[in-house]
């Protein structure tokens, strides 16, 4: 297989691509003999008769059909599910320290803690969410999700996927969107990796409209890159599992299901450096919302809100005078998970590491800790302030996330993070404006 990516020039476009010349069948999709011996496969990612604007799908070439292998029997999942009503979900701010890396051998499937979620796969509404820490590659076994798409932020060791449709390798700062049911293998180019991952229930991350922003700005569709085809041809036996209704189940086969020579469409896997997004924000004053940083949404039944949102804080420059530039103070609606890829964040003095995470739900309060207050409150704003060397997120939706079991029993659990508030001043004085 070849590491060859593509410019994907606009969600929704089709593309074409072979890894032997002739591959892809001329003038029709299932024609009654498929060049070099071939098997024509759909891979659909929408409904049939979704508008053309938001219909996935993709016609595979391969050299075996996908349905050979073994019935199906189910394995355990250890810290992955999708059984979000597992405990009471408290309205506490929750902050946890980075995953630990794995001491014995744990692969990308095996090293998936899910820490917190909302809905469920059988509904297609909502998502979950994952950690994961690994330190060998997946041998001869091959992993698909039926439940949703995977949302992967690297934040530590550079990862190569060997997926049905090409090769992504991506590093840090980078994420990868894997299709529901796209199947790939991943191979660790460092000893050890760590990240994030969003399980998206939902309606398919797109790029969202830029409204009175114009037509530039923020994400732009010629960053997002995808594969072209390359193919496995090994006859040597392999596990395919799959995550099926929030469970984990086992087949075997005897041959690499990578096996795609060609392919056309627009489903496929993709990836996006997260350095390239261009911030917007105030050059007046106030601080905006966290949605000026939206770089991927997936859709609701309710116009202008979304089952999950994808929100980034990358290096930027803030300008906008006599104004307090960090986030204020808020209680919202939506519930905000949040994870440290690099650096520091600039709400927080200490305590949310690179790899940790954190959780305020539904009109839970929180905002900056005392010393970042203070230090803001009494900033000089005539000067900009020039935020380097860091790179956040937030996974953001109207739902309430609800954490599972064992992230509210892991020891990373910081059981005091609500002390970081605690120190805050009153200065309340109603003799002095």
């Amino acid at each position: 297989m070849t590491n060859t990516l593509v410019y994907l020039s606009g969600f929704g476009n089709e593309f074409a691509t072979e890894a032997l010349p002739g591959a892809l069948p001329v003038g029709r999709n299932s024609p009654q003999k498929c060049p070099y011996g071939l098997y024509a496969e759909q891979l659909t990612g929408t409904s049939f008769t979704a508008p053309r604007a938001d219909n996935r799908r993709s016609w595979l070439y391969r050299i075996r059909p996908s349905a050979m292998h073994s019935p199906f029997k189910q394995i355990n999942a250890r810290t992955l599910t999708s059984d979000f009503t597992q405990c009471a979900t408290p309205p506490n701010q929750l902050r946890w320290n980075p995953l630990p890396m794995p001491t014995a051998a744990t692969d990308f499937v095996q090293g998936l803690v899910t820490y917190a979620g909302n809905g469920d796969p059988h509904a297609q509404s909502g998502f979950g969410i994952h950690l994961y820490a690994a330190n060998c590659s997946m041998i001869d076994r091959v992993f698909y999700n039926a439940d949703g798409e995977m949302l992967i932020v690297l934040q530590q060791g550079r990862l190569r996927f060997m997926t049905e449709l090409g090769v992504i390798e991506a590093e840090p700062h980078e994420i990868v969107v894997i299709p529901r049911g796209v199947r790939f293998s991943v191979e660790l180019l460092d000893t050890a990796a760590r990240g994030y991952i969003c399980e998206n229930f939902g309606a398919n991350f797109r790029l969202p409209d830029r409204g009175p922003i114009g037509s530039n700005g923020l994400a732009n569709a010629r960053d997002f890159l995808t594969p072209v085809a390359a193919y496995v041809d090994k006859d040597e036996p392999t596990e395919l599992i799959a995550k099926f209704m929030g469970n984990l189940w086992s087949a075997q086969m005897s041959h690499s299901p990578l096996d795609v020579v060609a392919w056309h469409g627009n489903y496929a896997p993709y990836k996006y450096d997260l350095h390239r997004f261009n911030a917007i924000g105030s050059i007046s004053f106030d601080h905006p919302d966290p949605s000026i940083f939206l770089v991927l949404h997936s859709a609701s039944d309710t116009p202008g809100v979304s089952n999950i949102d994808f929100v980034i804080f990358p290096p930027r420059i803030l300008a906008m005078q006599d104004t307090f530039r960090p986030p204020w103070f808020h209680r919202n609606i939506a519930s905000e998970f949040m994870g440290l890829v690099h650096g520091a964040y600039d709400a927080k003095a200490e305590g949310f590491l690179p790899g940790g995470a954190s959780l305020h739900n539904s009109m839970t309060g929180h905002g900056p800790d005392a010393e970042t207050f203070e230090k803001a409150a009494n900033a000089d704003t005539s000067k900009p302030h020039y935020i380097t060397d860091t790179m956040a997120f937030m996974f953001e939706t109207r739902t309430v996330m609800r954490p599972t079991r064992h992230a509210l029993e892991s020891p990373e659990l910081q059981v005091q993070y609500s002390e970081c508030w605690q120190g805050i001043q009153k200065h309340f004085d109603p003799l002095n404006r």
